[in-house]
């Protein structure tokens, strides 16, 4: 029962670091460098979609790139 649920959660670490680290990032980065977000979204709104489009490709492909 253990394993199962670490299994799950080991599978969707790339989602998670995305969300969790990638999205945070590029609000601050967008932020910094004044860019405004598309369709008035505030930056961390648009940082969790572009980071967890992401991150959900590297789970499902495994790889990010």
């Amino acid at each position: 029962m253990a394993s199962k649920a670490l299994k799950l959660v080991v599978a969707a670490l790339p989602l998670i670091f995305a969300i969790g680290f990638l999205a945070p990032v590029m609000a601050q980065g967008m932020i910094a460098l004044g860019w405004s977000a598309l369709a008035g979204l505030t930056p961390l709104q648009f940082g969790l979609i572009v980071a967890g489009i992401w991150g959900l490709v590297a789970t499902v492909t495994g790889r990010w790139i």
